[in-house]
């Protein structure tokens, strides 16, 4: 199951569920392109695996931005020559009422969320596509599948993740790529450590396993879709998320 000596590139991986995928691909053996808007982040995460025997890389640029998507794969296959994994995770909230939403509340989470994994995994297919090979991970959510009030934008953008790696996939199959998404549901990360004790109370009964997952749970199931274990799963969304959506 081990990605050793692949190139992978996971977005939005200095923090969160991000570095938790980059750290467990590098612990595998993979070389990890540390994707995010942050120098300081990516800075931080290339350091630690770097300091725990992994190779890693680091690389700024807005995902949103075909400029720079362009850009960022270019280096990647300049200095690479290839790409094996990618994992498309990078994300925002902007979360309000529908009624009080405004445009650019709306714009740049279906930007930054959506229109990101479109523009990466179209990049990365023009390599995967002439190797035969390839693992592409969308990091969608639960909200995709069930929603939630005052997410309606990121609901969108989760939704759609989750039919774009449909579609996708069975673009692919016959070349040897597979394309699945991860949808984890409540996750321990900064946003939920805002959260107040009643909120969180609120939320742990909606779980039947009765906690919160961590960026680790969703990191190892990442680790198997981009795995030569995973070669017969393609077109898949996978719930990360204590029982859930399945409740």
């Amino acid at each position: 199951m081990s990605p050793t000596g692949k190139i992978a590139l996971v977005t939005g991986a200095g923090r969160g569920i991000g570095k938790a995928v980059a750290l467990k691909l590098a612990a595998g053996g993979a070389t990890v392109i540390v994707n995010s808007l942050s120098r300081p982040n990516i800075d931080a995460a290339v350091a630690e695996i770097v300091a725990s025997g992994g190779q890693a890389d680091g690389m700024a640029a807005d995902v949103s931005s075909p400029a720079d998507v362009l850009e960022m794969f270019g280096k990647i296959i300049s200095r690479y020559g290839r790409i094996d994994i990618l994992v498309n995770n990078a994300g925002i909230t902007k979360d309000q009422l529908l009624l009080r939403m405004t445009d650019e509340d709306w714009d740049e989470v279906i930007d930054t969320d959506l229109k990101s994994v479109f523009l990466c995994t179209r990049e990365a297919f023009k390599y995967m596509v002439k190797e035969r090979k390839g693992r592409v991970i969308n990091i969608s959510s639960v909200v995709g599948l069930i929603g939630n009030a005052g997410q309606s934008n990121y609901a969108a953008a989760k939704a759609g993740i989750i039919g774009f790696t449909r579609a996708a996939s069975r673009e692919v199959a016959s070349r040897g790529i597979n394309v699945n998404a991860v949808a984890p549901g409540f996750i321990e990360t900064d946003m939920t450590s805002r959260l107040t004790e009643k909120q969180k109370q609120e939320l742990l009964s909606r779980i039947p396993a009765g906690c919160l997952g961590t960026p680790e749970d969703v990191a190892e199931v990442v680790a198997f879709l981009a795995s030569d274990a995973s070669r017969y799963i393609t077109g898949q969304v996978i719930t990360v998320d204590g029982g859930m959506t399945g409740a």
